[in-house]
């Protein structure tokens, strides 16, 4: 059974590409055609490479890898979050701070002191004061915008799901670095050579961003339950009926019980979208 549908990828708007004098001629051959100034991303391709990202998706999770969710432009952040969620995958969707990936270890400190400032907060009568209290909020309030996605995080990922590679250079940039396979929409105003499983289809319009993020979360799932059918498999020939508890979400979605997200789309970004600077790929202070 095909992972998406022709009809599907139609619906959803991921065939329009940018404006004819915006794009990159390394994406001419997923170009099907030009109409009314737009180029019409070929969508027999999409549907092809669609495959491809979804196999090598789901074999990265079943032997235990992770995927990091990455966009921070509008129209991703709520797809992103919601499909990520749904499956136990990290995402960012706030700006991308430089040193995420490369500069990991101080990252994950922050993370460490976001934990420990949300305990102290919980845990607090009246051993601090209200101005001790309120330096102590905003500081967690200020971490956890930018890393709230990643507190579960312990180690690099095993490779990235990128909404929009011009916008998420810096990312793109540090997972190449590292060696980890990044899986990414390509909009005609993207450079194939960035990206190493390759999705030609729409990254502006809501309806498209949500389709294929969902397609990437179907995939993260199939291999979770995979990954957890070898983990039952191996335990019941060692000692029948050990295992370790699993966490909610990850026992409804094996069970089969998860139900697939829709979003309602009211509205298409502009396919002239103003695109940021890159900027220079350091660790940055949080």
């Amino acid at each position: 059974m095909a992972v998406v549908t022709m009809r599907e990828l139609l619906d959803s708007g991921v065939h329009f590409g940018h404006q004819t004098r915006r794009w990159n001629p390394k994406m001419k051959r997923f170009i099907f055609t030009e109409r009314n100034g737009i180029y019409i991303i070929d969508i027999q391709q999409s549907l092809t490479y669609i495959d491809k990202a979804y196999e090598f998706i789901r074999e990265t999770v079943a032997h235990g890898g992770t995927v990091l969710f990455v966009g921070t432009k509008k129209q991703a952040q709520e797809p992103i979050v919601s499909q990520a969620t749904r499956v136990g995958m990290p995402y960012v969707t706030e700006r991308w701070l430089g040193g995420m990936l490369t500069n990991f270890n101080t990252v994950s400190k922050r993370i460490s002191r976001l934990k420990e400032l949300e305990a102290l907060e919980e845990e607090n009568d009246q051993m601090l004061t209200k101005k001790e209290l309120l330096i102590l909020r905003r500081e967690r309030e200020k971490l956890s915008r930018v890393l709230s996605g990643m507190r579960d995080m312990t180690k690099i990922p095993s490779a990235i799901w990128v909404v929009d590679t011009k916008k998420e250079v810096i990312a793109v940039a540090e997972a190449h670095k590292l060696g980890i396979p990044v899986v990414a929409i390509l909009d005609t105003n993207c450079d194939p050579d960035e990206v190493d499983y390759k999705i030609p289809g729409n990254d502006d319009a809501i309806r498209s961003v949500t389709l294929l993020t969902r397609v990437i979360a179907d995939a993260v799932a199939e291999g979770l339950r995979q990954r957890s059918a070898k983990a039952q498999g191996a335990a019941a020939s060692v000692e029948p009926g050990a295992g370790e508890p699993l966490a909610d979400w990850e026992a409804e979605l094996l069970g089969g019980q998860i139900e697939v997200e829709t979003t309602e789309v009211d509205a298409e970004a502009p396919l002239d979208a103003e695109v940021p600077e890159t900027a220079e790929v350091q660790a940055e202070g949080i």
